[in-house]
């Protein structure tokens, strides 16, 4: 069994895409997997309740299949930081909570489980902890994702030292190019993944260009061929090498 926290960069730097593109190659490769979204905001109502969409995608992913609850037991509606998303619906999430919930789907054991964060690092979960804490409570390996942008030298690394700083490994790190006008210049964009490579101190797990798929079951096909699992023998990954020196910065 292998469990990680997925962590991210920023708000919006493709903890998402990361993870499920992560549990499909898992899945291409027979194993069992697990994708849970304990805290989301942004969720839209539904006749079932509050959904979000990132919560589907990991659940789509998922094999075998669980229920909705599982994955995301904390929804909240506004898209602001779930602190406060969770202040405006009169209630307050704690890390006993969340570790009380992740204990049965843990105990099931399958072969890839992650726990995706929201935001980055250090986003409060109330107004005495962080979501950070949900990690270091389960004492989880981090894979960082790296919004590939102008400024994501410094913020991958303040992230890295910071999860370090929480006692807990990287146990690698993936690009994801969300920002276009970053991977113009070619050269300058291998210059700046070649830092990533080089000061982050972990694994690189692969870099995902822009995709051109639009389904999020699409999406995470498309962001499974551009990934390594954590630990993958045959993968260049393993061995510290960035995949993407191999793939070019358009879409897949």
């Amino acid at each position: 069994m292998a469990v990680y926290f997925v962590t991210g960069t920023d708000t919006d730097a493709g903890k998402t895409l990361v993870a499920s593109g992560l549990l499909a190659l898992a899945r291409q490769r027979g194993l069992t997997t697990l994708g849970l979204k304990p805290v989301a905001s942004g969720c839209d109502p539904t006749p079932e309740g509050l959904r979000n969409i990132d919560a589907l995608t990991l659940q789509a992913q998922s094999v075998p299949a669980v229920p909705y609850a599982t994955i995301n037991p904390f929804a909240y509606a506004p898209a602001i930081a779930p602190h406060l998303a969770a202040r405006r619906a009169g209630e307050r999430p704690t890390l006993a909570a969340l570790v009380d919930h992740a204990a049965a789907p843990l105990d099931e054991g399958r072969d890839l489980t992650l726990i995706e964060g929201a935001g980055g690092w250090r986003v409060p979960l109330n107004d005495a902890e962080d979501l950070a804490g949900l990690a270091r409570r389960l004492e989880l390996p981090v894979i960082l994702v790296v919004g590939l942008k102008l400024g994501c030298l410094s913020h991958a690394r303040l992230t890295a030292e910071a999860v370090r700083a929480d006692g807990l490994r990287l146990a690698g790190w993936v690009g994801n190019l969300v920002d276009p006008d970053f991977a113009a210049d070619e050269a300058l964009y291998r210059d700046n993944l070649d830092t990533l490579v080089r000061t982050l101190d972990a694994p690189c797990l692969g870099v995902i260009p822009r995709l051109d798929a639009e389904t999020p079951e699409a999406r995470a096909r498309a962001a499974a061929a551009h990934l390594a699992l954590p630990g993958d023998p045959m993968s260049r990954a393993s061995r510290g090498t960035c995949l993407v020196l191999e793939n070019p910065p358009g879409g897949a």
